[in-house]
């Protein structure tokens, strides 16, 4: 039997069950690898002699008894992450030989649940792109499609899961970078509540993995089923033992409801600042359709949901601000005179990312504010609905666009051009409110790309959109491997 698009939750039955060894899944996945990466380019560090040991490791462990919940399941890693022994460059060539001493908190978390590493996956430079290529290790392309992106920043675990390279990877998201990539790939992931699992090392390279509380990012699991997800969020989740985990546990509340019939979703199609191309919105579609044959109550207005272009205008400011706060002084100067040069009526995404980037701390305490009376608007509307269907870009997979200069980048609309960097709004309503958000998948688009959408759930509240993903793959199928 092929175990490699097997659900991690098949293959632990399977090993439990003695059908099947970890040597065994770790052979198979790293042949599949060596055999189909070299067009996918997904996994840019590999990390094969540990691995077998690794899975040695597991089958012996399972012999005297033990069982974990990843125990000998084939994995990777996200190369922003540490792991001690293989490089962490963020794709920055300055930083090509960094090798860090101790594994992310995440990776221990990994290794502890019994996972057997295969390696780290391939990202943009610096993790501030849509697309995944850099200078070290290359393009990384769609499975469905070599000639346009996996997505990023996560984009290489993505390609990875879709072409069966593991059956379980770990990203992270700051905008939209778990949920992207799994739309472009047709593949599973989730983007958690932020806070709710630790993100120490997963750092740019040379910086202290220290226990820090990130704005906006997050870690978060991706896989090819819900349910997987919600295995591997299980192993993610909690606090940095260094800090709130001296005192604090976590024990998410299980989801709002076990039918569909009882769930109560709004549905978006739509935003005010950006179009949603024909293929995304069929796939909205058919997920409201869904919904609806199966007797749950789906709206498509609400006097409660949060005004989406300040929402927009809101999450640019967080996002951008935050990107340019180690810039050199000459640069940010620069940036200073770019943005006393607009003018006043320019109230477009372009405009206020460029103000963004030389906002004061007073500035930022405003925008600060301004997120908490969204927060607010969010948990009143979640008072009288469990979740929120929304794309997560307007297109499909885009085909590769390495300008060096982002801001000279289009995104193509159904004929319509806009700015490369205006498509993350979509992925910034839940980002901005640090709302969770899964990402499933929700068809093909005309000429077969897959099209997924997020489903975003109310703060901590991370089950209940898990949960309904698994009853709409039910529904509607899921994840298919590339043809």
């Amino acid at each position: 039997m092929e175990w490699s698009f097997q659900s991690a939750e098949r293959l632990a039955a399977a090993l439990r069950a003695g059908d099947v060894t970890s040597a065994e899944l770790t052979d198979e996945a790293i042949a599949r690898i060596e055999r189909d990466d070299k067009v996918i380019n997904a996994i840019c560090v590999p990390d094969f002699d540990r691995a077998r040991d690794a899975a040695r490791g597991a089958d012996q462990a399972r012999a005297r008894g033990e069982d974990r919940p990843l125990l000998g399941i084939p994995v990777t890693v996200k190369e922003s992450y540490n792991i001690a022994g293989l490089p962490t460059t963020w794709g920055m060539p300055q930083h090509a030989n960094y090798l860090p001493a101790q594994d992310a908190v995440q990776v221990s978390r990994l290794k502890a649940a019994g996972a057997v590493v295969l390696g780290k996956t391939n990202v943009p430079v610096g993790l501030q792109d849509i697309q995944s290529f850099n200078e070290i290790y290359g393009t990384t392309n769609n499975p469905w499609d070599h000639g346009r992106t996996p997505g990023g920043s996560s984009g290489g675990s993505a390609a990875a899961l879709a072409c069966g390279f593991g059956a379980l990877s770990i990203g992270s998201d700051l905008a939209g970078s778990l949920r992207t990539p799994a739309h472009f790939c047709g593949v599973y992931a989730h983007k958690p509540t932020l806070g709710l699992a630790a993100t120490r090392g997963m750092v740019a390279p040379g910086a202290p993995a220290l226990p820090t509380d990130l704005d906006l990012a997050v870690v978060g699991p991706m896989a090819r089923t819900a349910r997987d997800l919600a295995l591997l969020l299980d192993v993610m989740a909690g606090p940095d033992p260094l800090t709130g985990g001296v005192a604090h546990t976590v024990a998410l509340p299980p989801a709002r409801h076990e039918r569909l019939a009882d769930f109560r979703v709004l549905v978006l199609d739509e935003h005010p600042l950006l179009a949603t191309g024909s293929a995304v919105r069929a796939g909205v579609h058919r997920v409201a359709d869904a919904l609806v044959d199966a007797g749950a109550r789906v709206e498509r207005h609400t006097a409660l949901l949060p005004d989406l272009t300040d929402a927009a205008t809101l999450y640019t400011q967080l996002l951008f601000s935050g990107s340019v706060a180690r810039f050199p002084v000459e640069a940010y100067e620069q940036l200073r005179t770019r943005a006393a040069g607009l003018s006043a009526d320019d109230r477009s995404l372009d405009a206020t990312r460029l103000r963004a980037m030389v906002f004061s701390h007073r500035d930022w305490i405003e925008a600060n504010n301004r997120r908490e009376l969204h927060r607010h608007g969010w948990r009143q509307l979640f008072a009288e609905f469990d979740a929120v269907v929304c794309p997560i870009t307007p297109t499909p997979a885009f085909g590769h666009d390495h300008n060096p200069d982002p801001l000279e980048r289009r995104i193509d609309v159904d004929g319509v051009e806009y700015p490369y960097f205006d498509q993350l709004v979509l992925a910034g309503l839940a980002t901005m409110a640090g709302l969770p958000a899964t990402a499933i998948p929700a068809g093909r688009s005309p000429v077969g790309l897959p099209v997924g959408v997020q489903l975003i759930g109310p703060m901590f509240e991370d089950r209940t959109p898990l949960r309904l993903a698994e009853l709409l793959e039910q529904r509607i199928g899921g994840f298919q491997a590339p043809t």
